[in-house]
């Protein structure tokens, strides 16, 4: 492990011009906005780690500091002790700086301008609003998103087999949104950035949508080129399902199944009655993956939930015409109704999916899950107790939490405890829960009762 111990760069110009307030809180080493800048701009400089242990990522830079001085021409973020994979010859790798300048617009910009409204603008224009400061919805721009989801801990095989989808999706002018980190979420970007050369589209989009407590297990990988904070999994998941006209899923694990069940909560929802068009796709050695999600699914949400998805097996170019075949007829419905291409506002989105779940343990105790329940309620629910999950593994929150109290437990009904636990155990046993860890040594953060 190496380290740069110093360097300074400026921030994007439009970030040179910070009121005193905002200098003051981000450079005040007390302040909670700093420790939240300080982790942000330490996980980005970070990029294509390995390591998805949060805690273990800031104790090994617990020196790394950020710093904002004011200059007569605006300020300088001041660094020390920072990642040395950032630095080309000692000088800060252009796309980093940009990422930078990202969390920078980001934190300043949601905490003084969109969180000091409180409860008096709704969860959807708070999204809205962040995304509409960063540039990422943008008018008279024809659908053709696709949003990538999928693990970040999978083998070459299935990361060969999401690069090469992204290849075709590039190559049929569709760009890609995802999470920002690598694996399923790198894979797709860096295919497209290849489509796209061969089109000769130099205009690629590449939108990573992330937020502070994933952000430094999941660091953002070199091909995002639209980096987005967002302030909390439920805003990010809300981004990406407004944004996307089309969703691929890759073979994933907890977090995938999490981003799985907040989407078909939404699209369960009896007052939606458009959905979003839904692929899930993997090499041929995932078929077992997709069949067990799939069974999965069908007997928590009943078999009508596989008429909202449809599962592709191999042949990546068959991915992308399914894909480009989705997102033109989206455009289609959107221009024939007269809805906003750049996002989707028609979606209605209930309140327990954007209100933030906190994973304590009161709270993943108390969760209720029932078969008996409206089968959006359950996903929602599901989804809130692999959200805690999530949390657990990988999160800094989480793993202080369950090293404080020990495993989460979960409640429900016995068939229904019964289908999340083997579902869980086959992730381990796959080793889809934490890289570098087997099943003989992944110590689960969650226990079924």
């Amino acid at each position: 492990m190496t380290k740069i111990a110093h360097t300074s760069i400026r921030p994007a110009r439009g970030l040179n011009l910070l009121s005193q307030d905002e200098i003051y809180k981000l450079s005040n080493p007390s302040a909670d906005l700093y420790q939240l800048f300080r982790e942000c701009a330490l996980a980005v400089l970070n990029t294509d780690s390995h390591e998805d242990d949060a805690e273990e990522i800031f104790n090994r830079y617990s020196d790394f500091e950020i710093t904002l001085n004011p200059e007569s021409r605006g300020v300088r973020l001041k660094i020390l002790n920072a990642p040395s994979q950032s630095f080309v010859d000692g000088e800060m790798i252009k796309g980093i700086q940009g990422h930078l300048s990202s969390v920078l617009r980001d934190i300043v910009y949601t905490d003084f301008k969109v969180l000091a409204d409180g409860d008096t603008v709704t969860a959807t224009n708070k999204v809205f609003r962040i995304l509409r400061n960063a540039d990422v919805v943008q008018p008279n721009v024809s659908p053709n998103l696709v949003v990538c989801w999928g693990g970040h801990s999978i083998p070459r095989e299935e990361y060969d087999y999401a690069k090469h989808v992204g290849y075709e999706l590039g190559l049929r002018g569709l760009d890609i949104i995802t999470g920002c980190g690598i694996g399923a979420m790198k894979g797709p970007m860096k295919g497209a950035a290849v489509g796209h050369a061969k089109q000769q589209n130099k205009n690629g989009r590449y939108i990573g949508i992330t937020e502070p407590g994933i952000i430094a297990s999941e660091s953002p990988n070199a091909i995002v080129n639209e980096l987005v904070i967002m302030p909390d999994i439920e805003k990010r998941l809300e981004a990406f399902v407004r944004l996307g006209h089309c969703i691929i899923v890759f073979p994933g694990g907890v977090g995938t199944v999490e981003e799985i069940l907040y989407l078909l909560s939404i699209l369960l929802h009896p007052d939606n009655k458009t959905g979003i068009p839904l692929i899930f796709a993997g090499p041929e050695n995932c078929r077992a993956y997709f069949e067990t999600l799939d069974k999965f699914l069908r007997y928590c949400l009943g078999d009508d939930v596989a008429d909202l998805y449809q599962i592709m097996i191999g042949e990546p170019d068959k991915v992308g015409s399914l894909a480009k075949e989705s997102v033109t007829l989206v455009h289609e419905q959107r221009r024939a109704n007269s809805e906003a291409y750049y996002f989707n506002w028609q979606l209605n989105i209930a309140a327990d999916l954007q209100f933030p779940f906190m994973p304590t343990h009161e709270s993943m105790a108390a969760l209720k899950l029932d078969r008996t329940l409206p089968k959006h309620e359950l996903a929602s629910n599901l989804r809130s107790a692999f959200s805690g999950i999530v949390a657990g593994n990988v999160k800094s929150f989480g793993i202080r939490e369950v090293a404080k109290h020990g495993p989460y437990k979960i409640h429900g009904d016995a068939g229904l405890m019964n289908a999340v636990d083997e579902l869980l155990r086959g992730f381990v046993k796959d080793q889809r829960m934490k890289l570098g860890q087997g099943e003989d040594d992944y110590k689960p953060c969650y226990q079924i009762v």
